[in-house]
């Protein structure tokens, strides 16, 4: 079975920047599982108000515990941001696929956009015991929209010029990579589906393969419902599902638009 439900207790609740959350679960049975890049799907509360589940990536896990990291949005992550340790809630995971990490490359080039940074506490705790490089390029509206958690080597960026580079995160790696070429190079994104395909266009035109990892409206989170289709570039298929065959798809395989 790829996939468990179970009740979760929550061990932590932090509120580490404006509005945004750790919320840190005890579920061994999900957390040795895990990878990274793959997603939980959680039902905020026991009655049926919000009906569906929300999918969060899994932001790290440390021995038998799963991290997620939110931004109160909506009812749902009203709710979570509410809860106490010692509550339970439950969750189905992990689900969707995981980066890809077994092709060759020495650099990892991690690519976040706002909440886009979830998935890579993890991916980058994956990437350093395999003694990999791992450079981080964040980017947010404004400082205290920052999330640099267990992150590496990082270089900012803020819409508004409040902290590190003043514009977007794309014009900062740009601006990097033309000064700082990295052979046998790799990127890894997570953001706003227009920050993908900005990002995937750099990458094609300087030639640094790149996975994504892609935002969806995953109501089952398991391929039911059909969704969260994507575009696929060639091939016998026309779509795949985000939730399933995804989040992380290599960048040349989609169409993003």
């Amino acid at each position: 079975m790829r996939f468990v439900q179970e009740s979760a207790q929550i061990v932590l609740r932090e509120e580490i920047a404006s509005g945004i959350y750790i919320l840190r679960l005890e579920s061994p049975s999900i957390a040795h599982r895990s990878q990274p890049g793959q997603f939980l799907n959680i039902r905020t509360m026991d009655s049926y108000g919000p009906l569906l589940r929300r999918p969060f990536s899994i932001s790290n896990v440390e021995r038998n515990e799963i991290e997620i990291l939110f931004k109160v949005i909506g009812k749902g992550t009203q709710i979570l941001s509410r809860k106490s340790v010692g509550d339970e809630i439950d969750v189905i995971g992990p689900l969707g696929g995981s980066f890809n990490l077994s092709l060759r490359f020495n650099h990892a080039i991690l690519v976040a956009g706002g909440l886009g940074v979830a998935p890579f506490p993890f991916l980058t705790q994956s990437l350093l015991s395999q003694g990999k490089q791992v450079t981080s390029f964040m980017g947010a509206r404004s400082a205290d929209q920052i999330v640099t958690r267990k992150l590496r080597n990082v270089q900012l960026a803020t819409d508004d010029g409040s902290r590190g580079f003043h514009g977007n995160v794309i014009d900062l790696l740009r601006e990097v990579l033309k000064d700082t070429p990295l052979p046998e190079a790799r990127i890894f994104g997570c953001g706003p589906t227009a920050m993908m395909k900005a990002l995937s266009d750099l990458a094609d035109s300087i030639s640094i393969p790149c996975q994504i990892s892609l935002e969806g409206d995953m109501a089952c989170g398991i391929g039911i419902c059909q969704g969260c289709p994507v575009e696929r570039r060639g091939g016998e298929k026309k779509y795949s599902l985000v939730c399933t065959e995804g989040p992380a798809f290599e960048s040349r395989e989609i169409v993003l638009r």
